[in-house]
């Protein structure tokens, strides 16, 4: 039987305050007043999907709509999901805590080829029929929410998952998704049938709505009905900074920061890159929208951290500006900025200044390849010069980490290609060289290359086993290589994504029964050999292995061998794409393909002629700087290049100077109550620093290499536990009226962390910490029966105490605080043990309340039923602790009983001040 989401979230769940809901920046409308309720439901865990850019700017949008609600849900942990099904609770969404079916619309971002089992298993634990088709015929029909996809994946190929979503948004969200809600709200209001509702979204460019399209035998899709449209249109929209500024989680995510876009779409032409062929036309946002969406970000999430995103930043030529303005800005607050990979010719000192400071972050160039032949092949556009120039750059500026990125198995690849990479780090190794300097160490990731839809590169076909030897190859050249690591793609992961992303619809069967198998994405990272059995046997059952083994051995290359070509020099290098003879089929350049129906701008003709550049070694600039490319985005549909122009670069007020003065220190006494007894104590010390920050309150730095706000708790509080007696210590920089800022505090903390009391200390004083000497608890414990009938006794840590027959709490109490001794062995953090007197902790011991259990047995004696009980005992910093847990041990000693701890509240933290 379902029961409440507040009971399901406790504090035996891994990071509970995932599920809460309540972060800054989350939105809580009102029901009654949305005519169209949507959820975002993103297919990963909380820590990835909150932090993801997309997620929050389309929640942020869509909210700000009138008459429409969003909400939030992710993929639950294990431990969650487990507690779901074993409770019959449907899969909820975080802010309203409503079940997913009672909303109109869950939309899911389908990024990955494989995240599709996280959202089969998303849909099952909501109670929601995977299938449109199972929707359709199901009882409950009307009361279903549409199931739709967007994303990167799912605008490049939906084909493999189409039988899961009513419809795919296809492209940009922030425009077209607002409008798919209008038509909601008028579908509501008209009453229309499921069926008539979506014929309305298909009409919408932007949204594909498969059922109304059919897959021929060859595996290309047709409309089987004449008011849809043929070809499908990905929408395009603006960047808008302001909508970036959003939830600031409690937990510590993976991008844990302020993230805000500077470019979207990317024109460098790199012909392996999916992301940069689907993205076009460049979009560069204004300079002044940047700096002041950072600028207000900052200040109203309080991040110590922000991050500038695009496919290229360095392709961003207002970035050495824009960056040095917001740098200049933020001086006095201790911020560090970021950037995702970036391109290493364009990496200077200009750049190198804006992100240099107090907390230098790594750097990441992606070279993809170790020669010359292979970068051109690939149109990256990189010199050895340019690669040589950047990494030097960088090394002279103090960085002595770096990563870089390559790929293995691209088109054309050689084994010297391959040989090249570990060349290419020896002789940067050796050309980066700085004496009297500590060696330059290079983390490596070797990726291997997975052709993606809608690039030049989309027809070749790769070899798993040649993955796995060239790696070995790669592995004995890196061998004994010092200042190396080096970190490789496992095979299996890569000929998984490559068999999915370019499927047809034939692949929703072995999607399912991969997820049926257990193939979710966690059990990638946990149990990889369990994962990818259960997609082989998912192949294996749906009839295509013969398919898979094209992969795992390699179907055609688009290069022919060296020794095959025509030893005429006049002759051209051509590509082995003719149809083998008697087949009657089209060259394989011209055979149909399973997304050749979304319109994404790219002239497939020019996909063609660029693939023959690319056998020639010829690359081709980049149009948002040079001559137009003519791959046929630009145009209506979908605009043109837009791109702002280098700016002066303002002159460098100076690094961040912690400011260590300590003129004030302010001791308050607050409480953790409610919800936010289920955030952890390093997730509550990174939310003080935040709450300061968003104050604005001069608090005092610690000196070094990272400084750190001098922001003191007391004691860590169990997670679970609510307080009403927590303490804190604030140094500050200079001195403050108590009330300013007690006031400034509390408006920027939640309500359930209220403030109680601030007082001023001695800056000569102890800390709190140092003060500490008991704590005062209130305990609900219940009796669940004999520990004997339990077979719970625990002989070793026994007490040598009795207690009478008819004993109850009062007696029990009683005995503990009468007896002298309480043996129990702790064992510390090192693995030693000791014996400890737990009686000697214990200072006070009361009995409040005794409340009877509905179920009390009426005979005399029995002491069935629960008791709140106040206690005092040892609580300092040296480990002398006396914990609750250590009271129901006393308990179960004196009277024989499994004793169970129902809630524990900590009401104050008592101070030695003697």
């Amino acid at each position: 039987m379902a029961v409440k989401v507040e009971e399901l979230l406790t504090a035996d769940i891994n990071q509970p305050a995932r599920y809460l809901g309540n972060e800054l920046g989350s939105t809580h409308k009102p029901w009654d007043g949305a005519l169209v309720r949507w959820v975002l439901t993103y297919p990963e865990v909380y820590e990835v999907g909150a932090s993801n850019l997309g997620h929050i700017i389309l929640y942020n949008i869509l909210n700000a709509g009138p008459r429409q609600l969003c909400d939030r849900a992710y993929l639950p942990a294990p431990d969650l999901a487990a507690k779901l099904r074993s409770t019959k609770t449907p899969l909820f969404a975080v802010e309203s805590r409503r079940s997913l079916t009672e909303f109109d619309i869950l939309g899911f971002s389908l990024s990955y080829e494989l995240g599709a089992t996280n959202i089969l298993e998303m849909l099952d634990l909501a109670g929601i029929p995977l299938t449109w088709q199972e929707r359709a015929t199901n009882p409950q029909n009307g009361q279903m929410p549409l199931i739709f996809a967007g994303g990167q994946t799912a605008t490049s190929n939906p084909e493999p998952y189409a039988d899961f979503f009513d419809f795919i948004a296809l492209g940009d969200g922030e425009e077209l998704l607002p409008e798919i809600g209008l038509i909601l709200a008028e579908g509501k209001t008209n009453n229309l049938s499921r069926e008539a509702l979506l014929l309305d979204l298909a009409q919408i460019p932007g949204v594909y709505v498969p059922q109304f399209y059919d897959m021929a035998a060859d595996g290309s899709v047709h409309p089987n009905r004449p008011q849809v449209p043929e070809r499908i249109l990905r929408r395009v929209a603006t960047p808008i900074p302001a909508y970036s500024i959003g939830l600031v989680p409690y937990v510590q995510t993976v991008h844990d920061r302020l993230t805000v876009e500077i470019r979207r779409g990317c024109t460098r032409g790199c012909r392996f890159c999916q992301p940069g062929m689907l993205t076009r036309p460049a979009r560069d946002v204004e300079p002044q929208q940047v700096v002041e969406a950072i600028e207000q970000g900052m200040q109203a999430t309080g991040h110590s951290e922000f991050s500038l995103l695009s496919l290229s930043c360095s392709d961003y030529l207002a970035l050495p500006a824009v960056g040095m303005e917001i740098k200049n800005r933020l001086k006095d607050k201790n911020i560090s900025l970021s950037l995702p990979s970036q391109r290493v010719d364009r990496f200077d000192d200009n750049i190198a200044d804006i992100l240099g400071g107090t907390r230098q972050g790594g750097l990441t160039f992606a070279p993809e390849a170790g020669t010359q032949r292979m970068r051109d092949i690939v149109n990256k556009g990189l010199t050895n010069e340019e690669l040589l120039r950047g990494v030097k750059t960088a090394v002279d500026r103090g960085w002595d980490k770096i990563k870089l990125y390559f790929m293995i198995g691209l088109p054309g690849e050689t084994d010297e290609d391959v040989v090249g990479i570990a060349e290419t780090v020896r002789w940067l190794h050796r050309e980066c060289r700085i004496d009297g300097r500590r060696g330059l160490n290079f983390n490596l990731t070797i990726s291997n290359f997975t052709p993606k839809p809608h690039t030049p590169f989309q027809w070749h076909s790769v070899s798993t086993a040649e993955f796995s030897r060239k790696q070995k190859l790669l592995k004995e050249e890196f061998r004994g290589m010092r200042g190396v690591k080096v970190n490789y793609t496992d095979v299996r992961i890569s000929a998984m994504e490559d068999f999915v992303g370019r499927g047809d619809r034939r692949l929703g069967a072995v999607v399912r029964r991969a997820w049926e198998l257990g193939a979710g994405m966690d059990a990638w990272w946990e149990s990889l050999d369990q994962a990818y059995k259960a997609w082989t046997q998912a192949i294996d059952e749906s009839g295509l292995t013969w398919k898979y083994r094209q992969v795992e051995s390699g179907e055609w290359n688009l290069f022919e061998k060296e020794e095959e070509h025509d030893t005429d020099a006049d002759t051209d290098t051509r590509m082995n794409l003719t149809a083998e003879a008697g087949t009657g089929a089209p060259p394989l350049l011209d055979q149909p393909l399973p997304w050749d129906h979304l319109d994404t701008g790219i002239d497939k003709n020019w996909l063609k002629i660029d693939l023959q550049k690319a056998l020639e070694a010829a690359t081709v600039p980049d149009c948002s700087f040079e001559g137009c490319s003519r791959c046929g985005v630009c145009g209506t549909d979908f605009g043109h290049n837009v791109v702002v122009d280098a700016l002066p670069i303002p002159e460098f007020a100076g690094e961040f100077v912690p400011n260590t003065e300590r003129k004030q220190r302010l001791r308050v006494w607050f409480g953790k109550v409610g919800d936010m007894a289920l955030v952890g104590h390093l997730d509550l010390i990174r939310l003080f620093d935040r709450v300061v920050r968003r104050a604005d309150l001069p608090i005092s730095f610690t000196g070094g290499f990272h400084p750190n706000p001098r922001i003191s708790l007391a004691n860590a509080l169990p997670l679970g536990v609510t307080s009403t007696g927590e303490i804190a210590d604030f140094e500050l920089t200079e001195s403050i009226d108590i009330e300013s800022f007690r006031e400034k505090l509390g408006a920027k903390l939640p309500e359930n962390i209220p403030i109680y009391k601030v007082e001023s200390i001695d800056l000569k004083a102890p800390s709190a910490n140092q003060l500490l000497e008991a704590a005062e608890y209130v305990i609900t414990v219940a009796s669940a029966g004999s520990l004997t009938e339990n077979g719970e006794l625990d002989h070793e840590n026994s007490a040598p105490v009795s207690v009478a027959p008819d004993a109850n709490w009062e007696a029990w109490v009683k005995t503990i605080v009468e007896t002298e001794a309480f043996w129990r062995v702790h064992t510390t953090k090192s693995g030693k043990t000791q014996d400890v007197n737990l009686r000697d902790r214990l200072h006070k011991l009361e009995l409040v309340e005794q409340k009877p259990h509905s179920s009390t047995r009426a005979r005399s004696g029995t002491s069935e039923g629960r008791a709140v009980l106040r206690f005092t005992g040892s609580c300092r910093s040296d480990g002398n602790l006396l914990k609750p847990e250590h009271i129901v041990f006393m308990l179960e000693q004196v009277s024989q009983q499994e004793i169970q701890l129902l809630q524990v509240e900590r009401s104050q933290l008592i101070l030695g001040y003697g």
